[in-house]
């Protein structure tokens, strides 16, 4: 059975499961809940990480260097067991590392860090990818947690995101899980959308491009969360059609092009690093009233 971390602070409480590092619950020291439960009647995920791709594969395969693996939707790592490598007061640090089985449908030496940290209202959660490999190594990695729609204090009030920088980013869809290539007209008007169950029937609401390093989700002049992005240019925003809750997912990396091929290099936002590199990539989100 996975094993559930419990951190807290005077502010914040959240759990972290050992499956996929993935969390469980954030809450505040009222009792009021931001995560979604993870109900599958709807959907069983709550906040999975994203490794080592983002998205669907054609026939939910990837080529690296012209040779097949098969690779399900948004990779392995959110149904593979972490080991707790560290915690302390107010955070937590899970580890995957490269196995027989992971090798079988990866070929590389890798080590993956998720922690898990709590500030004030403030949570950060930061992916640390390292190549212990001695070549190249293609990934993508994405975050993908659900928040409550509507916000605890929010009911029958419309709900809005207010990016950062006030950009209208072009929109793009997926045709059969992959990227299409039609271009969409923006939903944002001036950084601003009102999210509305209607904009979720064709799939994921997805921005390339243009969306900026943090955004707002709430309620106006109500509850609302505030997230920050580190190296993350790619922003998501879904919901299971009438499901009580939205997702807000920063990634490095996409779906492969419906027209393009299963080669994982060729994905869009791919990222590599050299033998012996590592990266970060992560988000906060803090608790406004």
């Amino acid at each position: 059975m996975p094993e559930i971390v419990r951190i807290e602070n005077d502010t914040l409480a959240v759990e972290v499961s050992s499956l996929g590092a993935e969390m469980q619950s954030l809450t505040d020291k009222a009792g009021r809940s931001y995560l979604w439960n993870g109900d599958p009647e709807w959907w069983s995920g709550r906040s999975p990480i994203l490794f080592p791709i983002v998205g669907k594969a054609p026939d939910d395969v990837v080529k690296i260097s012209g040779k097949p693996y098969s690779m399900k939707q948004h990779g392995f790592a959110r149904r593979s067991e972490f080991a707790l490598a560290e915690t302390g007061p107010g955070f937590c640090r899970h580890r995957l590392v490269a196995s027989d089985e992971t090798r079988a449908v990866y070929p590389f030496d890798f080590a993956l860090d998720l922690e898990h940290r709590l500030s004030g209202p403030t949570l950060t959660v930061t992916a640390t990818v390292i190549n212990n490999s001695d070549t190249s190594m293609p990934y993508g990695i994405g975050f993908h947690p659900a928040f409550l729609w509507p916000l605890s204090g929010g009911e029958s009030r419309p709900h809005i995101i207010i990016l950062d920088n006030g950009g209208e980013p072009p929109l793009i869809r997926l045709s059969n899980g992959l990227i299409s290539p039609e271009r969409h007209p923006s939903p944002f008007s001036k950084g601003r959308l009102v999210l509305d169950r209607s904009q979720f029937e064709a799939d994921a609401m997805i921005f390339p491009e243009g969306a900026g390093e943090g955004l707002t989700y709430g309620v106006e002049d109500g509850p609302a969360l505030r997230f920050r992005f580190q190296n993350l240019p790619n922003l998501a925003i879904w919901q299971k059609p009438g499901a009580p809750f939205v997702c807000i997912e920063p990634w490095h990396g996409m779906a492969a092009h419906a027209d393009g091929t299963a080669e994982l290099v060729e994905r869009p936002f791919t990222a590599a690093l050299a033998d012996g590199e590592n990266a970060q990539y992560g988000f906060t989100v803090a608790i406004e009233e």
